[in-house]
């Protein structure tokens, strides 16, 4: 069936080798990888890529059973044991995967919680400098679980503490093995096997930390592990002191921090909520579910759980039991904070029964309000999850169906989901070998939505496909559904009068784009485009006045706060006045989409050359079209706007260092480089430099001292020690060596997107979008810089305590990586 309105390009589905068992089988990461819960695989792949494309992969494999004690052989056919004594399969599989945060793995990227149908929990990162596929394992959860339970439960003491990452942790309790030994009742082994075999796992957000003991490492990350006991334990997870793409020995500092008694019946599904209504008292939710049928949502103490270096098993408290105890067990739950009412949840919750069941939660006045029960698939319900907002519920089911539902005001209606899966012959299957559907995950920037299905092998080719294919992920895009008109929108008048269903249809779209931009404001919001990068391109491509028009009502909007309607030369003039009064924020977000969208015709090296002859970009380029132009002047004064607010804030946090000379010594502080290099570029680019950040130079030009000892001025190739003359911010060309036929070899030298030094022959961080390097790292105030003022009060506190961020890009603001061969999967945020 072909879609009756405008949409990007179809995704081609991907095809998996091993079919999913357990709900929420499929998960999508800040870092725009999706990960699925194949059978004895944990498959890594890109949403971008066709098949064939590389992935990653985790194998599952049986684990070593943990020495929790011995029962006498008449026992065995006890009831409590007699699943234990019937289980038999030795190849287990993947039931439940969860994504970190960005910022967990050693390079800053996400790690991943997998556990498998033994209740075995492990966590592996990333393999970023390990040339292979398969990712690699840093914890094992249930190997240090099993070690707290031999100093506190299984001896009958209740509180102890664990650091994870101390090696000597595990030394600590080789002397209690010999303990392992003791003859146990049934009950007693049937106890403490439970208390060890994990059903979910659940990655909180990022946290924020203020604490004396991590001045560093200022969040943290929490993961949650459900099983059959009832009980969650919680880890708390901090970033590494410092990011490497070179070091694959880095340890993953994790501490066990405490058990909650959730349920008295096995934990099914777990979900998190960062609460962020009051900045001041931000709240941290959870959400629990369990097969006794019962749902609750716990409210965190912050202090016990974030700061505190001991086990507490008080840091979550009841704020209420949303669903009792009955019948009927639920499957899995979701939870969002409404776009409408920030100050309040939403929860959906879905049953063995194939019903699920909508709850509206105030969550300052406790009051719980549930908006309806829906009998929605035949099956069991294996997939809820929210988009825009709340604005949109999706579900799925294994009766194969995935639905799409709109919230309007206190009740759920159903909308057409159309398939978008393209009509390709490279593509092996139809949606008619869909058997069961496992699992919905929404993108980050909430415009296209991933289900996982298995396949009915007898619907496939037996000689080919069926002897291989077992699963496959199919996309749909979601941006162009129904918008709620009540909601604020640059388009919300438009969608009454249009007529036409395209029309329409394309104002859905501009406003979930716009939204969808709006919420990347949020500086901890990872800034991962890919979804709005491929329909922005999608639309230029078919409509370029439609996608300009767009991109002018965002930035009027978003940028300059203009209500009325403006030509577009009129907003972009108004933007390009208003530059040093724009946040930093907004500005990455223009020049990913100048650069992945309306300059998509050019290359980096096109726009670097450019670059180096701004004030004469029509001669550069005569043939240019007027529209690439246009956008060329804006992306270049933007990221001419960005320089110099890294430059200044350079000198700024120089110039505050030589008075106060202590804040070098603090461990993880950030401190300047390249001075040197940023005072010639000042030099050779006088004309176009504010004259705050002159001002700012010429006093830092009177530290001869620093200058001579700190940060040279002369730079030598790294091929041919020749002198490299600083000409360029971006590159530089050694003077050269002659060659015994007299010819002087010239070498092309990057230089750091940071500190313009030139880089050594080491790997170097690397940005997709804008396909700069570096090998120094920006501070982390410089993101969050609302405008080009450095002389305030504020501005002077952030220089004393700002330390280096995560890789990110000071001109894209999105994740530096290692630049991998084509043949191993590496993540792409736009």
């Amino acid at each position: 069936m072909a879609r009756p309105g405008p949409c990007p390009c179809p995704l081609q589905p991907a095809l998996l080798l091993g079919s999913p068992s357990f709900p929420n089988a499929i998960a999508w990461s800040d870092d725009n990888l999706i990960a699925v819960a194949s059978g004895h695989l944990v498959t890594i792949l890109r949403p971008d890529l066709p098949i064939g494309a590389p992935r990653g992969v985790i194998k599952v494999s049986p684990s070593e059973p943990l020495p929790i004690g011995f029962v006498e052989r008449k026992d065995l056919l006890s009831g409590c044991l007699l699943p234990t004594a019937l289980y038999r399969d030795d190849k287990p599989v993947a039931r439940s995967i969860s994504w970190s945060p960005l910022g967990m793995a050693a390079n800053s990227g996400c790690l991943i919680a997998v556990c498998n149908s033994e209740g075995h929990v492990k966590i592996y990162r990333p393999p970023f400098c390990d040339y292979c596929a398969e990712w690699i394992e840093v914890v094992d959860i249930t190997k240090s679980l099993y070690d707290y339970f031999q100093c506190t439960e299984f001896r009958g003491t209740r509180f102890a503490s664990l650091d994870v990452s101390d090696k000597n942790s595990s030394d600590q309790t080789d002397s209690m093995y010999e303990e392992n030994g003791t003859l146990l009742s049934a009950d007693q082994y049937a106890s403490r096997s439970a208390m060890l075999c994990s059903l979910v796992v659940s990655w909180s957000p990022l946290l924020r930390l203020a604490s004396e003991l991590y001045p560093v490492c200022d969040s943290v990350s929490l993961l949650a592990v459900g099983g059959k006991s009832g009980k969650i334990s919680l880890w708390r997870f901090h970033p590494t002191d410092c990011y490497t793409i070179e070091d694959r020995e880095v340890p993953t500092t994790v501490k066990f921090v405490g058990l909650l008694q959730a349920h008295n019946s096995w934990v099914t599904t777990i979900s998190w909520l960062l609460f962020a209504f009051d900045s001041s008292n931000p709240q941290i939710l959870l959400a629990s579910g369990s097969s006794d049928g019962s749902v609750k949502i716990w409210l965190a103490d912050n202090d016990k759980l974030l700061k505190s270096s001991k086990v507490d098993q008080t840091s979550f408290s009841l704020l209420k039991e949303v669903i009792t105890v009955n019948a009927v067990p639920v499957s899995v739950l979701s939870v969002t904070t409404h776009v409408q009412y920030p100050s309040k949840m939403l929860l959906a919750t879905g049953k063995v029964s194939g019903s699920f069941e909508i709850w509206l939660c105030d969550i300052s006045s406790g009051e719980f309000d549930k908006l309806g029960s829906y009998n929605a698939h035949d099956l069991v319900v294996t997939g809820l999850t929210w988009a825009f907002g709340g604005r949109f519920l999706y579900s799925c089911s294994q009766d194969n169906l995935v639905r799409s539902w709109i919230l309007h005001e206190n009740r759920l209606d159903e909308v057409t989901l159309v398939s978008d899966m393209p009509h390709d012959s490279s593509i092996c299957i139809s949606r008619e070998a869909f058997d069961s559907c496992f699992g919905v995950a929404v993108s980050p920037g909430n415009l296209v939505i991933a289900t996982v299905h298995c396949l009915d092998v007898e619907k496939l080719n037996r000689m080919y496909e069926g002897r291989i294919l077992r699963a496959a992920i199919e996309y749909f895009w979601i941006g162009g559904l129904q918008v709620d008109v009540q909601l604020k929108s640059p388009f919300s008048c438009y969608i009454e009068g249009n007529s036409s269903y395209v029309e329409k249809e394309l104002t859905y779209w501009g406003t979930n784009i716009i939204w969808s931009l709006n919420q990347y404001q949020c500086h901890d919001k990872p800034l991962v485009l890919w979804d709005i990068i491929a329909a922005l391109s999608t639309f230029k491509d078919n409509n370029l006045k439609y996608a300009e028009h767009l991109l002018i009502k965002w930035i009027s909007s978003s940028f300059l706060q203009l209500d009325m309607d403006l030509y577009p030369e009129k907003v972009l003039s108004f933007f390009s006045s208003s530059l040093s009064d724009i946040p930093s924020r907004l500005l990455h977000l223009l020049n990913i989409i100048c650069r992945r969208v309306m300059l998509a015709e050019l290359d980096a090296d096109q726009i670097t050359g450019i670059h180096k002859n701004f004030q004469k970009l029509e001669e550069v380029c005569p043939a240019m079209e007027k529209q690439i132009t246009k956008w060329t002047k804006v992306l270049l004064s933007s990221e001419r706007e960005l320089r110099e607010r890294l430059v200044g804030f350079s000198f700024s946090a120089f110039r505050t260092s030589m008075s106060n000379p202590e804040t070098n010594s603090k461990s993880g502080c950030w401190y300047p480089v390249g001075l040197a290099q940023m005072e010639q570029w000042i030099a050779l680019d006088q004309e176009h430099i504010h004259d705050q950040l002159k001002a700012i130079a010429s006093e830092v030009k009177h530290e001869k001292r620093f200058l001579s000892s700190r940060c040279s001025a002369v730079e030598t190739c790294s091929f041919c020690s020749a002198s490299v003359p600083f000409e360029s911010p971006e590159f530089g060309f050694c003077q050269g060596e002659n060659s015994t036929s007299g010819d002087v070899k010239n070498h092309r030298l990057l230089r750091c997107v940071v500190s313009m030094q030139v880089c050594p022959t080491t790997p170097l961080w690397y940005c997709v979008c804008c396909h700069r390097s570096g090998f120094r790292l920006a501070p982390e105030p410089l993101f969050r810089m609302s405008s080009f003022h450095l002389d305030s009060d504020s501005s002077s506190k952030s220089f004393t305590q700002a330390v280096s961020s995560k890789p990110f890009c000071p001109f894209c603001g999105i994740l530096l990586r290692r630049k991998q061969p084509d043949f191993l999967l590496s993540p792409t945020p736009v």
